[in-house]
């Protein structure tokens, strides 16, 4: 770990073949339009100033729905691939979502506290597995779980069992889908992967995190800071960024920002990928995952450099090096 001049977190995975793999994903049942969402005071503001900047749908639960049923079926398919994890790193964008609804007027402060991974690993009748949970980093969560595993599989070395992260939120009861400052559409989602020892997926090479307490950091600062970023990590893991293949993820906001960044980064063969904005909105730290599972070409040594952008705030970046192999995936 090290960390650069402008106080950024760096960490390197490069030397230690940890892998990121088997990316399973699911969204709500419900598709709105923008004018459904309006009309049922789903949106703050005008559905017209989200058409914009290219969002045209989002999915939210349906009534036969809850977090845990939309959670169950990604993580699931995870275990049938790692059965017997060394542990969980769950994440969630939302407080709300990190605790189920409780009585409020219980008294027993145990029957209060029903911490989201706990119900999870009980529903799917899970037990003896260790967990971790955030939702501090917000919709850079990716970057939170991919770090703190990869941090438990260096610390752990004897042990070959993956970590399995784990990725859910839903809005509140009656909250708007949007933030209306930011023009911001969001989803209901949840997604789970593996990061492990074997060599399928995507190799982990570094990542690097930015973290401030500022509740406004302007755009030219947001593409300025990626920009350094990558090019941070290229210099550092001896990557030339005009000489390879890279795929950049970004996630389904700002996209105007995005180009910027692409453009700056003057690499004629850089892949911009801004996947599905219009079909599913922004799905928080599933982005990542969704984008990851659809652009994995089977192209061995091909560049992924995924980009999280959070309320928190947080910017994080990662490299990731593809591998023929693609895993366990549906």
């Amino acid at each position: 770990m090290v960390r650069d001049k402008n106080a950024n977190m760096i960490l390197f995975f490069k030397e230690n073949q940890i892998f990121v793999h088997s990316f399973h994903y699911q969204l709500g049942k419900t598709r709105r339009d923008l004018a459904q969402l309006e009309a049922e005071r789903l949106l703050i503001g005008r559905a017209a100033d989200l058409a914009a900047i290219g969002y045209r749908y989002s999915f939210g639960l349906d009534e036969s729905e809850s977090l845990l049923s939309l959670t169950a079926g990604p993580l699931s398919q995870v275990l049938q691939y790692a059965a017997e994890p060394a542990g969980f790193v769950f994440q969630h964008c939302y407080a709300e979502s990190a605790v189920l609804h409780y009585d409020p007027t219980e008294s027993n402060i145990a029957l209060r506290t029903r911490y989201f991974p706990g119900e999870m690993m009980r529903h799917l009748q899970i037990d003896h597995v260790p967990y971790f949970c955030s939702f501090a980093s917000g919709c850079s969560g990716f970057m939170s779980l991919v770090g703190a595993a990869g941090g438990a599989l260096l610390s752990s070395a004897s042990d070959e069992r993956p970590m399995v992260c784990v990725m859910a939120d839903c809005m509140p009861p009656g909250v708007p889908y949007n933030m209306l400052e930011e023009r911001i559409l969001g989803s209901d989602h949840s997604s789970a992967f593996v990061v492990g020892r074997e060599q399928c997926g995507y190799q982990l090479l570094a990542i690097d995190y930015y973290s401030t307490t500022r509740t406004r950091v302007p755009f030219v600062e947001v593409v300025q800071r990626t920009v350094q970023m990558i090019q941070a990590l290229a210099r550092n893991l001896g990557l030339d960024l005009a000489a390879s293949d890279v795929t950049v993820h970004y996630p389904n906001i700002f996209p105007e920002t995005w180009k910027m960044v692409t453009r700056y980064l003057r690499s004629p063969r850089v892949e911009h990928v801004l996947d599905g904005m219009a079909e599913r909105a922004h799905c928080m730290a599933s982005d990542s995952v969704i984008s990851l599972t659809k652009l994995h070409r089977g192209q061995e040594g091909r560049i992924h450099i995924a980009v999280n952008y959070g309320v928190g705030l947080h910017l994080g970046v990662c490299v990731l090096k593809e591998q023929a192999n693609n895993g366990y995936t549906t």
